[in-house]
């Protein structure tokens, strides 16, 4: 069997069932195209309990030689409190999000860029890699990605209609963080109350219904589907796959940059999206099994 012994990351078990796709809370942002609510069917399937980590990914690229977009391309996209780099490697700031760096040198085994390394970071989630590179992996692994519809089935956790994996509670109910996001003024003063300032172990915080650890917040996933805010007016009813074309990719479960103030995602039906070849050192990926 293709890649059989290769990924090791333990898997959880998500029934199969039907549930309600879309956004129920009224959070949603305009333009992501999180409603019409509609009613999705899917089989059973396995998906990884975790993201994919710094060594699950090391394994592969000492198996194959695999070099990632953002090291083939010569740099990714960081923020910029999390910046190791001279001045000069510094390439640009988007106009719309000043705070992220265009950062010659920075990759998945570099994420600050060239003065960073991931050493000490062998359990946190792969950064830096582009939908194109969690692509490979799968390949490599005998894998694939989730699709929107599974990957958001099994965010739920099986608690029908709840704003997060764990119900409705704020993230910081009670005093205790459910989730690696910002806290603070985004994007200057973070006060680490979670404990994070970019990523977390994935195992960090506690895991949903089915066992998935960290489905919202620390980073965002790629999916399989093609990006079309519209496309839930149209979606079949069961194993929806997302539109045939498009020019970018679905993300989904917000990251550690996430702020209610900026970027309110960190929510089982967020949804956002970047072209197949982008990178940043807010976004990973886990896997399904096929």
């Amino acid at each position: 069997m293709p890649g059989a012994g290769r990924h090791t990351i333990a898997q959880a078990q998500v029934p199969a069932g039907t549930f309600v796709m879309g956004d129920s809370s009224g959070h949603r942002n305009p333009g992501d195209g999180e409603v019409p609510l509609h009613e999705v069917t899917l089989a059973a399937f396995e998906i990884d309990a975790t993201t994919v980590t710094n060594d699950d990914f090391a394994r592969f690229v000492a198996d194959t030689g695999y070099r990632t977009e953002a090291e083939t391309f010569g740099y990714s996209a960081v923020f910029h409190l999390a910046l190791a780099a001279p001045q000069d490697d510094i390439l640009g700031q988007p106009p719309g999000t000043p705070w992220w760096f265009g950062v010659r040198g920075a990759d998945w085994a570099h994420p600050g860029g060239r003065k960073s390394s991931i050493e000490g970071m062998g359990d946190h989630p792969v950064v830096h890699v582009s939908h194109t590179d969690a692509l490979a992996y799968c390949a490599w692994a005998g894998r694939r990605l989730p699709t929107e519809a599974e990957w958001e089935y099994a965010a739920r956790g099986g608690i029908t209609s709840a704003t997060y994996p764990w119900g409705d509670d704020e993230p910081d109910a009670g005093g205790t963080w459910r989730a690696n996001i910002w806290q603070g003024e985004f994007p200057r003063t973070n006060t680490l109350e979670d404990g994070f300032l970019t990523t977390a172990p994935v195992r960090s915080f506690a895991p949903n219904g089915y066992g998935l650890w960290q489905s919202v917040g620390n980073v965002w996933e790629w999916c399989a589907d093609w990006f079309d805010p519209n496309y839930y007016a149209s979606s079949p009813g069961t194993d929806p796959r997302g539109p045939a074309h498009g020019e970018s990719r679905i993300l989904r479960g917000g990251s550690y940059l996430c702020h209610i103030s900026y970027c309110n995602r960190y929510r089982n039906s967020a949804r956002s999206q970047n072209t197949p070849d982008s990178s940043m050192g807010n976004a990973g990926f886990r896997t399904v099994g096929v």
